[in-house]
């Protein structure tokens, strides 16, 4: 979608454009009031104060249109100010590290529903590795860090109104972890349709065809559904000072302990209040958002902020070489000190979304590493491509599954026998894209340790115990099937036509 900026109006606007801004903004205004008067009580004020951040959001929608940056104000980011990890590791872990801890809350970004994958429900109830979710996996890490520091590290989820209901059902399996585990709901905004910029919603309700007149703003929304949850001021009252944010399905987002110290280790006066996890970009990555300074500012630059005609230089390797992890380290204290002054500013994502029936919507969201800009003395840190593991596909899926990667207290490690650390790079077509078919056509997950890249198309299954290695490339026509026999071993090769392999 397109970025708009926060500038004021345009000198040139003309009475009748502004008139016209105006008259939307009315008209949304009443049709809000009225889905408000549809329902009453705790969800009437909760949605009131959504609406209230929604009215922000139209508001700026309205005001500008383009870019939001100038491509000539755009600068590399001083050296100083994206540091490498390793010069962060290098320094060492002093005994009281627990100590820092405790100042420590882990929030994951849990409002995402497994849709993608094919999957009802939770994106985070999907298992991942040995019948573990994402969710488990989670709960894991941090009871392990509890334990063996005797630390307590809440985990924090911020759920959606889409994922709520059956993530706090799952919880109850949590209750004899070692882990306190808080939930907050992100806000839910009304769709938008694209011709009327209206509400498309009748009333305030989630069922039948008004559910799809609903959705969860972006990331960006953590800010003030944190604050307005109360979660926040507790955390605070606790002696919480930092907290850790990344995406659930995010695999590599461990607690990192180097970082942490080197947070808590700032002088008081040099707080620095965000950390952006970077890592270099691959050519797999060059739509990811980087790191630029603009107006002295440390800033995240979005592929659809650029203007079209630098969208090719946006996605260089060269100039723009790192991107953004979505892991992040921001100050509490920090956060609320920016949502009581109401300077928190994020560029808006404009999303453009068909509905079931065909009718065009515009959703707006904002996203969390936005808000870069905002915070003092903010950093970047170029960690290793270990840290980021998301899991968005099936092919995704079956790396993190493989013998690539060995499990230990909820966290994923590339095997030591991998005699490279790049991940191989996996393309499986659409009869895998779903996690059901996925699986059923696995009857044992490959060897992929000597494994650099698969591209799967049509009618394959894989027998047990295959082994896979260099480049392998297997295209099964259309009509055509190709099973890959048990124990079979494939190097370099390329499968295509009909193979199967029948028991006589």
């Amino acid at each position: 979608g397109l970025l708009l900026n926060r500038g004021g109006l345009n000198a040139g606007m003309t009475e009748f454009q502004e008139k016209l801004r105006q008259q939307h903004e009315n008209s949304m205004h009443q049709e809000l009031e009225k889905l408000l008067s549809t329902t009453k009580g705790v969800e009437a004020e909760n949605s009131r104060k959504d609406f209230e951040g929604f009215k922000h959001l139209f508001h700026r929608f309205l005001q500008v249109k383009g870019p939001s940056v100038d491509w000539a104000k755009i600068n590399r980011p001083p050296e100083d100010s994206i540091q490498p990890y390793e010069r962060i590791h290098a320094k060492g872990l002093p005994e009281a590290i627990a100590a820092s801890l405790n100042k420590l809350a882990v929030v994951k970004l849990n409002g995402g529903l497994g849709t993608s994958m094919g999957c009802k429900g939770p994106k985070s109830l999907i298992s991942v590795r040995n019948e573990n979710t994402f969710l488990d996996l989670t709960v894991q890490q941090i009871e392990h860090l509890n334990k063996t520091y005797s630390a307590d590290v809440p985990l924090v989820l911020m759920n959606s109104f889409n994922t709520d209901e059956d993530t706090k059902k799952i919880l109850q399996k949590y209750t004899h972890h070692r882990v306190k585990i808080h939930t907050f709901n992100q806000s839910r905004y009304p769709r938008i349709n694209k011709e009327s910029l209206l509400p498309v919603a009748t009333n305030m309700g989630l069922i039948g065809e008004n559910g799809e007149a609903w959705y969860p703003p972006g990331h960006g929304d953590i800010y003030t559904s944190f604050c307005n949850s109360g979660l926040l001021d507790k955390l605070l009252s606790e002696g919480k000072e930092y907290i850790f944010v990344s995406n659930i399905d995010n695999l590599g987002a461990t607690v990192d302990l180097h970082i942490l110290n080197h947070l808590m280790s700032q002088p008081a006066d040099k707080r620095c209040e965000f950390v952006m996890e970077v890592t270099d970009k691959t050519r797999a990555d060059v739509k990811g958002g980087t790191l630029i300074q603009y107006d002295n500012k440390l800033r995240l630059l979005e592929i659809a902020q650029v203007p079209k005609a630098h969208v090719d230089e946006f996605k260089s390797v060269t100039k723009f070489k790192i991107f953004n992890t979505n892991n992040l380290w921001i100050s509490l204290p920090a956060i609320k000190r920016l949502h009581e002054q109401n300077t928190l500013d994020m560029e808006i994502i404009v999303n453009p979304k068909t509905l079931d029936g065909g009718l065009n919507v515009i959703q707006l969201e904002t996203a969390v590493g936005a808000a870069i800009k905002c915070f003092d003395n903010a950093l970047g840190i170029n960690v290793p491509r270990s840290r980021f593991l998301p899991v968005k596909t099936t092919s995704d899926l079956l790396l993190v599954m493989s013998n690539l990667y060995s499990l230990e207290a909820g966290s994923l490690t590339m095997s030591e026998k991998r005699e490279f650390p790049t991940t191989p790079h996996v393309k499986l077509g659409s009869s895998f894209t779903k996690v059901q078919d996925f699986l059923r056509r696995f009857e044992s997950i490959p060897d992929m340790l000597e494994l650099d890249h698969l591209t799967v198309s049509g009618d394959v299954t894989f027998g047990k115990q295959v082994a896979l290695k260099g480049t392998v490339i297997i295209i099964a026509n259309h009509g055509d099937r190709i099973d890959i026999p048990a124990g079979a071993m494939l190097e370099n090769k390329i499968v295509s036509g009909n193979l199967r392999i029948l028991d006589h």
